[in-house]
């Protein structure tokens, strides 16, 4: 019987779009999802966009009955494991609520796998789990730090659980992928970055500012020891996030241990140069004010990709124009996401 692949979150953002991957490349995906930040809709347009569908089953990674139940019915090979909640300002403000999604929800998770002999994992991770890095670009050899805020400590503390399951357990094969900020959509413009309520990323703000849905940009600090004062980060276009993830997937089952890859395209942005791409992409003005920073953030930060580049035969293939354009497509096209 053909192995099929678990995808945790598989209809979120980044999830949809590493489904659409898997399903190109052949695999059979199982899509567990409790839509509490996506929308089946997204599964539906994949099934569009490659004639091929996914299996979806509505549900929390923190049941494990449910779990049980769907290892028992298919024959998982592998999870991809993106669940979880993901927004940091949203987590200085409910912690309890992060650590029991993204950490109490993966300890069952990983128990379910273990009970099911299933020992493949890749979980997306964060590069937040650098905290403040003393030097940039960061690579995998720099040491993980304090994360400044609850959902970058929530990522760190799968990290350390699943360290130890690799060291108690020599069948575990489980890749650690570390990145900053997806961005971008599907060249197709069918599925794209589509937060409920007001987006707690930037270029999703911004793509809602510009067709008029929300007023203003607010710009947290322009007192940063930055190029122009502003925060910079490392956006990657989510596609090559998704290939990312395929390429890891691919790596880890013809292998053991723990592996950490960072996925990114190894430059920063600030805030400013995001708006002005973005204003040169759809033509239009992006009105913003700066007010005071904000609890958790931290002046810069991008990610050394050249190890999944060595080791993966992986890199980000789309450029800053790129992510900006296929944003601005998915927004324009959808401009209320999935609720047409």
């Amino acid at each position: 019987m053909k192995q099929s692949i678990l995808v945790t979150g598989g209809a979120g953002y980044i999830g949809s779009h590493t489904t659409l991957a898997l399903l190109e490349a052949g695999h059979d995906v199982i899509v567990l999802d409790n839509l509490a930040n996506s929308s089946l809709e997204s599964l539906r347009r994949v099934e569009k966009i490659c004639g091929k569908a996914a299996t979806f089953i509505e549900g929390d990674i923190r049941d494990r009955e449910l779990l049980d139940s769907i290892f028992a019915r298919y024959p998982i090979e592998a999870v991809l494991h993106f669940a979880g909640l993901k927004a940091v300002g949203e987590s200085v403000q409910l912690p309890l609520h992060y650590y029991e999604n993204n950490v109490s929800g993966s300890v069952v998770l990983f128990q379910a796998m273990a009970a099911a002999n299933v020992f493949n994992l890749v979980f997306s991770s964060s590069a937040t789990v650098y905290g403040e890095p003393k030097e940039m670009p960061i690579s995998e050899d720099c040491p993980t730090g304090i994360p400044t805020n609850p959902y970058g400590r929530s990522k760190l503390m799968v990290e350390e659980i699943l360290r130890d399951l690799a060291l108690s357990e020599s069948r575990w094969s489980i890749a650690l992928l570390r990145y900053f900020n997806p961005v971008g959509a599907h060249h197709s413009g069918l599925i794209g970055e589509d937060p409920n309520g007001i987006p707690n990323n930037l270029l999703p703000y911004i793509s809602q500012v510009a067709v008029g849905k929300l007023k203003q940009l607010s710009v947290y600090g322009n007192d940063y020891p930055t190029i122009d004062g502003t925060g910079v980060r490392d956006y990657i276009h989510v596609v090559d996030l998704a290939n990312g993830h395929l390429k890891a997937l691919n790596a880890i089952i013809q292998s053991q241990g723990v592996h950490i890859w960072n996925l990114g395209t190894g430059q920063g942005y600030s805030v400013l140069q995001m708006i002005k791409a973005f204003e040169k992409a759809a033509q239009a003005q992006v009105p913003y004010a700066v007010v005071s920073r904000r609890t958790g953030d931290i002046a810069e930060c991008w990610a050394d990709p050249k190890k999944a580049a060595q080791e993966l035969g992986w890199k980000a293939e789309h450029s800053l124009d790129d992510m900006m354009r296929d944003t601005w497509r998915w927004q324009k096209s959808n401009p209320n996401g999935f609720s047409q």
